[in-house]
C-alpha cells in the first residue's frame, strides 16, 4: 500500500467512516484501499433497509451476522465502507444509500461522478 495519505472526494484527509461496526479493507473504520481490494471498500455510506434487502437480493447478506469473520451483521443506520460498483450499480437501481463524503475515498471518482455523490451526500453529525 502507498504511504501517500488517502484523500477524500472533496480534496481533504479521509475521515473515519465507521468503528462500530468496524469497517474498511483494512478493518480500520476508514474506506482505504490498495491492489489486493478488488472490490474497491472506497464509498462510506449510511445503510437504508432498502439497500440491505437490495445487496442481498445480488447474493451480499450484509444483513446476517458471520461470527467467524468478526462480522455482526448490518442494520440501518450503521455506516459502512461499500464497494464502489455495488454503490453505482445500487445508484442505477434507484436504491443508493446516502454517502458521507468526508470519509468517501476519491478512489470512488472512478465509478461515479462527484454530483452523483453530492447528490447522495448526508452531513455528518458531530
Amino acid at each position: 500500500m502507498s504511504t501517500k495519505p488517502s484523500r477524500n472526494v472533496l480534496g481533504g484527509p479521509l475521515d473515519n467512516c465507521s468503528l462500530d461496526p468496524l469497517t474498511g479493507w483494512f478493518r480500520d473504520g476508514c474506506c482505504r484501499t490498495d491492489d489486493n481490494d478488488l472490490g474497491r471498500h472506497v464509498v462510506c455510506t449510511v445503510m437504508t433497509a432498502e439497500f440491505l434487502e437490495f445487496s442481498r437480493s445480488r447474493g451480499n447478506d450484509l444483513i446476517t451476522p458471520v461470527p467467524q469473520y468478526n462480522f455482526v451483521g448490518l442494520k440501518p443506520g450503521d455506516r459502512w465502507c461499500l464497494c464502489a460498483s455495488r454503490w453505482a450499480e445500487a445508484y442505477a437501481a434507484g436504491c443508493a444509500p446516502p454517502v458521507i463524503l468526508e470519509a468517501t475515498d476519491e478512489k470512488a471518482l472512478k465509478y461515479a461522478s462527484m454530483e452523483t455523490y453530492l447528490a447522495h451526500a448526508v452531513a455528518v453529525e458531530a
